[in-house]
């Protein structure tokens, strides 16, 4: 069975990414300048912005491989939109990943494309397709991180030094979880092409609850502590530290009331 091609319609960019992406300018100019009275505002639109663009791209890069590699029907689901409403759950699309977020500090996607994958012919292009995801929560990661590492934050207001080294904790955990061999995470994907019709059967019917169940587990004390504690040690070697990411989680939470002593802003 075949479609017609992709249109250029179908690879437009969405008002609502564009909206987004706006927040995101918005909100991190208010975070730099100070024109915002409560930082911790400025810092958690620009934060849940710029990680809802990451979200968008995170599934794009999935869409885009998944076109390249024979599924052209993506383009009329409007995967090539860059538009969050227009993936499977389009509601857990946006509110699940900001709720862990919210509650925990951590990266997870919760959106999803829809790939035909009978479409597609080889192991390899399919596991390629599921790597696309992490892979660009990897480059995003080194984007937030390039300004520690490249020691060129001479300058930068505290406020949007530590929002860019929050943003970038989301995106190493978003990268290292979402890569996990777990069902229903995008490592799973890369090995399932590769396992035997048998045990693809088998586990199926636990895909649905794989997220939810990495996000249950972190909540274990032991596990929480051995995990970030490596999420702060592969930040530290990018040149950001632990101060900075916990003050930017702090002025994210900036309803938890007043701001650590010790991330107060240089005059």
């Amino acid at each position: 069975m075949t479609t017609a091609p992709t249109r250029r319609s179908d690879r437009r960019i969405s008002p609502v990414f564009l909206g987004i992406a706006a927040v995101t300018a918005v909100s991190g100019w208010a975070a730099w300048t100070g024109f915002a009275d409560n930082p911790g505002l400025a810092v958690f639109l620009f934060v849940t912005a710029a990680w809802i663009v990451s979200l968008c791209l995170h599934e794009y890069a999935h869409a885009r491989t998944a076109l390249h590699s024979g599924d052209i029907s993506v383009g009329a689901k409007g995967y090539l939109t860059l538009n969050p409403l227009k993936y499977t759950h389009a509601l857990l699309s946006i509110v699940l990943p900001v709720l862990f977020v919210i509650l925990g500090g951590i990266g997870l996607p919760g959106g999803a494309v829809f790939i035909e994958r009978g479409r597609i012919r080889g192991k390899w292009k399919h596991s390629l397709i599921s790597a696309a995801g992490p892979l660009t929560n990897v480059l995003f990661a080194v984007v937030c991180t390039a300004p520690f590492w490249l020691d060129s934050l001479s300058g930068v207001p505290d406020t949007f030094r530590f929002a860019l080294a929050f943003l970038a904790l989301l995106q190493v955990t978003a990268a290292i979880l979402n890569s996990l061999p777990i069902p229903g995470l995008d490592g799973y994907g890369v090995i399932e092409p590769w396992l035997s019709h048998k045990i693809r059967r088998q586990v199926e019917p636990f895909a649905p609850f794989g997220l939810i169940a990495v996000f249950g587990i972190l909540w274990i004390p032991e596990v929480n502590g051995a995990f970030f504690d490596a999420i702060d040690a592969i930040l530290r070697g990018l040149g950001v530290t632990d101060l900075e990411t916990y003050c930017g989680q702090d002025f994210y939470r900036f309803w938890d009331g007043d701001t650590s002593q010790y991330c107060t802003l240089n005059p």
